[in-house]
């Protein structure tokens, strides 16, 4: 039996390391260097006695920062020396900067590069470099995969602590004085007690209901249930509370009391919902997180006063709030009640206490650690965007400091020393003359051992899979919001893309790469150091294209709409993002479902019709609906047109876009519901089906119904209540029948022919054209051979007689058109090959705005809306722009401004629904009026 024991013995020892290796252990402490607040140890005074009890000889660097003095680490029998070489471990509590990392040595810290974060890959680097033995207290755990070794406590008190006393100052920036001022910072206390005290006294103050009533009762909802939830609940069980389960948060943000504040605790099973459905299941979510979704925000945080969030977050993990929830939870609610003077809150969600600190990770938004010296900033959501300034009419207040428990250095690092000195003997063992596959230790410390003998060990060998794959993916996908440059191509230099490019330059860590056919046209739009050109030909140079749109994080389309296709179906193939200013076709909508499979955003209509038109009414859609109402109608229309005092000429217009497009347009056909009735309109007769303009009259403007009005049903979620439905086009009085007359001489034909091919026959005039376009017909083909035989000129007179015979209606105000036009000058005819080619290329100088002259967009909603009760309203709303003689013009502010802000917010992640895609969702439909910079 007495050799059974010690054997037995034997074994327990070699198990649990419970004996050192070495007769002399030497253990090296190192002073904090990362930051100036970073006053923590990892072991207390009170465990480096026991230690050098046992017979470990404990080194430790001199610092008058930490907070337990050295004097008594030196009675405690540590030897204060600089140079830590000689010992077998090296412990901190923050990573070590790289020049003071000592070769073959075993190091111990929070090392923070598990997930591979890319702040820290070149520390990991040059630890494998040297061979390095590196532990990592955070991957210390127990058979249950719970943590050992952490400051979990004290940052959850730290966190509470410092959340607020920055809700105290936001809540008077937004107009309410409450207990919560007279809370100072965590590192303000000498110990937590005092806290306590303050917190106490804040709390009495809130029971004697001295708490603003326009607020509303504030919420607390804590994620998890670990020490760091557990650390902050302490704290906030001192003031008056009541706790309520998710299922109850409804109700008491309707009905909840102003002299107590309310508690919640969310976990993993409150909100993780398998995408099958189903209940939660620990162990599936815990193997496969990727395989759940998280209603979080919408089912939780919309009744959240305050988050406190210390979950830890897995890469294939849901984030508990995206960037597009955001928005959601932090637009602006109208108060048609409020009392001036004590105004309510602008959301709900006013403040977020991010204790676990990971940039981009559970919370999307916060992609920055905030600092001691900085504790918070507010986030405005609609721009995606943070400031130091509590100002802000609205926005979150964020608290997101990496080392909260910093702020109360004694506690926490008796607490940490308590959980790790039983460890200590065993990390002992761990010296790099040790055989990693025969170490004397502890297996918690053993597989929290990270690399070893220059090379990472079993259990994190996926670190460089993670690192490789985040190298190898399109970066909008892979990287962390800020950390790198992010490359956007954009196809195409004409009338709108100076505003993009305008836009771009002002962005940073952002580079713009303009492609264009003509190196002049890409050029002109090289206004930054981070933009610059590249010239291919489209047509010609796909394959130098597509692997353009490789290298590239997001390609923006300007080209044509026939081109957009072509380029969807590059974007899919290269899993890059993709955003136009034009309608979705048949073409590109056929390409959703792939899409979605390749986990792409392809969003278009992102301009002024169609763009700012959808904002504009979803915004109205989405408050009548909220307010419980209906929309009965809804009859929109949409211009750019010349300013009054430039627009005479025959057809009331100029261009400031493609010209061809503005006259193909008219061919389309059209369909519209009015008061519950289908209108239809064929093919190029849009303009015989006049709508009635009843707005802005001294504009003098006509309407006409553009393509098919009736999908919109769909698109806008208006359903069958929607009795009259229409979008149109705007145009001065005027400008039909300068069209008409163009259409009845055969100037708006598409059809290649050799009459308006270049390379045919000697040059010819316009006057000449009219003379082959009508007689080749063969109806004087006496004429027509003695104008091709001989020099023989036409009467102008007469020229004009033979073309009215085509014209009907007002032949005087046709022929008066077409004559003011020129076309029926000795102008040379530059040719493009069809009639509507040549005369759009005609047109597009003669029309063109002149120096000193400018645009104007017009784009009025008219919107009837029946109310709960049955009353009817009439909602109008309005847009008038005018563009910039010196600048640009109204036309391409409004598209290229828009198509700019749209496609920031797919390479910023703002927006991260897949698939074709207009801009008529929420995430989108907030930036309306805060984002764009033309709209007062």
């Amino acid at each position: 039996m007495t050799l059974q024991r010690l054997v037995g013995s034997a074994r327990e020892s070699i198990r649990y390391g419970s004996s050192f290796v070495k007769k002399n252990p030497i253990l090296g402490i190192r002073r904090e260097t990362i930051n100036a607040w970073e006053r923590r140890a990892p072991l207390a005074p009170v465990h480096v006695k026991k230690l050098t009890k046992q017979g470990v000889k404990v080194l430790i660097q001199p610092s008058n920062r930490r907070a337990y003095p050295i004097q008594e680490y030196v009675a405690a029998g540590a030897v204060v020396q600089e140079d830590l070489s000689e010992a077998q471990l090296i412990i901190s509590v923050k990573q070590v900067p790289i020049d003071q990392l000592i070769p073959e040595k075993a190091y111990a810290f929070f090392s923070h590069t598990i997930k591979a974060q890319a702040d820290n890959m070149d520390m990991l680097d040059s630890i494998l470099q040297r061979k390095i033995r590196l532990i990592d207290y955070e991957k210390m755990v127990d058979r249950k995969n719970k943590r050992l070794v952490m400051f979990g406590k004290w940052a959850g008190n730290a966190g509470f602590i410092d959340i607020l006393h920055g809700l105290g100052l936001r809540l008077l920036a937004l107009g309410h004085h409450t207990p919560f001022l007279h809370i100072g910072l965590a590192h303000n206390y000498s110990d937590s007690h005092m806290a306590i005290n303050a917190l106490r006294d804040a709390g009495y103050e809130i029971a004697l209901n001295k708490m603003p009533q326009s607020l509303g009762p504030l919420i607390f909802v804590f994620t998890g249930s670990g020490n760091v939830s557990q650390g902050a609940r302490e704290l906030f069980e001192h003031l008056p509370h009541e706790y309520v389960d998710v299922a109850t948060l409804p109700k008491v943000a309707k009905k909840g009391q102003t002299n107590k504040v309310y508690g919640c605790v969310v976990t993993r099973a409150d909100h993780m919902v398998p995408k099958n459905g189903g209940p939660f299941d620990k162990a599936e979510f815990e193997a496969h997180p990727e395989r759940y979704i998280s209603k979080f925000a919408t089912e939780i945080a919309p009744y959240a006063s305050v988050i406190v969030n210390g979950v830890y977050w897995g890469v294939n993990t849901p984030r508990l709030i995206t960037i597009p929830d955001a928005k959601n939870l932090l637009t602006p609610r109208g108060n048609r009640y409020e009392v001036p003077g004590c105004p309510t809150l602008p959301h709900r969600l006013i403040a977020l206490c991010d204790i676990s600190a990971d940039p981009g990770g559970s919370v999307e938004f916060m992609t920055e650690c905030t600092t001691i010296d900085k504790p918070f900033m507010i986030y405005d959501a609609d721009f995606n965007k943070s400031t130091d300034s509590f100002d802000y009419p609205s926005g979150c207040l964020v608290c997101s400091i990496d080392n909260m428990p910093a702020q109360m250095p004694i506690e926490a690092t008796e607490q940490f020393g308590n959980l790790l000195f039983p460890y200590i003997p065993d990390m002992l063992n761990c010296a790099t003359d040790q055989n990693f596959t025969r170490l004397q230790c502890k297996e918690e410390v053993k597989n929290a051992i990270i690399t070893s003998d220059g090379k990472l060990t079993p259990n994190f060998e996926y670190i460089a899979d993670l690192r490789a794959q985040k190298a190898s993916q399109s970066h909008h996908k892979s990287r962390v919001m800020g950390v790198d440059d992010k490359k956007v191509l954009l196809l195409g230099a004409g009338m709108v893309s100076g505003p993009f490019a305008d836009f771009y330059s002002k962005q940073d860590k952002v580079s713009l790469t303009v492609a264009t056919e003509s190196q002049h046209d890409g050029q002109k739009l090289c206004i930054a150091p981070n933009i610059s050109n590249v010239v291919v030909d489209v047509n010609r140079e796909q394959g130098v294209l597509e692997k353009m749109i490789g290298e590239h994080d997001l390609v923006v389309s300007l080209l044509p709409f026939t081109f957009h296709p072509m380029v969807a179906k590059m974007c899919i193939k290269n899993h890059t993002d993709m955003v136009t200013s034009s309608y979705v076709s048949p073409e590109l909508q056929a390409l959703d479902g792939a899409a979605k499979d390749a986990g792409i955003t392809i969003m278009n209509e992102s301009g002024l019709d169609p763009g700012i038109d959808h904002m504009l009414a979803m915004e109205c859609f989405d408050r009548v609906r909220e307010h419980g109402g209906k929309v009965t109608s809804f009859v929109s229309f949409c211009g750019g047109l010349p300013a009054p005092e430039s627009s005479d000429n025959p057809l009331r217009y100029k261009f400031s876009w493609s010209p061809k497009g503005v006259l193909m347009a008219l061919n389309n056909d059209a369909k519209y519901h009015h008061d519950g009735k289908l209108v239809e309109i064929g093919q190029g007769k849009v303009l015989d089906h006049l709508y009635p303009v009843d707005f802005m009259p001294g504009f003098n403007l006509i309407g006409y119904a553009n393509r098919d009005s009736t999908k919109y049903a769909d698109i806008y979620g208006l359903g069958s209540d929607c009795k009259t439905l229409l979008r149109g086009t705007l145009r001065y009085k005027g400008f039909v029948e300068a069209i008409k007359s163009l259409e009845a001489v055969g100037l708006l034909d598409a059809t290649p022919s050799v009459l308006f091919n270049s390379s045919q026959g000697p040059d010819l005039t316009w006057a000449r054209f009219f003379v082959f376009i009508y007689y080749k017909e063969g109806r004087i083909k006496q004429l027509m051979a003695s104008l091709l035989n001989q020099q023989t000129d036409i009467f102008p007179d007469s020229l004009r007689n033979i073309a009215a015979e085509r014209l009907s209606g007002n032949k005087k105000i046709g022929i008066k058109a077409l004559t003011d036009l020129g076309l029926f000058s000795d102008t040379v005819v530059d040719r493009k090959g069809s009639a509507v080619d040549t005369v759009a290329y005609y047109l597009a100088k003669v029309l063109k705005f002149n120096e000193g002259e400018r645009d104007l967009v017009v784009l009025n909603h008219d919107i009837g809306v029946q109310l709960p009760g049955g009353a009817q309203e009439k909602h109008r709303i309005s847009l008038v722009q005018y563009g910039d003689p010196r600048g640009f013009s109204a036309m391409s502010k409004t598209v290229g401004y828009t198509c700019a802000i749209v496609s920031q917010m797919v390479l910023n992640d703002e927006i991260q629904r897949h698939g074709v895609l207009r801009p008529v969702n929420a995430e989108v439909v907030s930036l309306t009026w805060t984002s764009l910079p033309f709209i007062p």
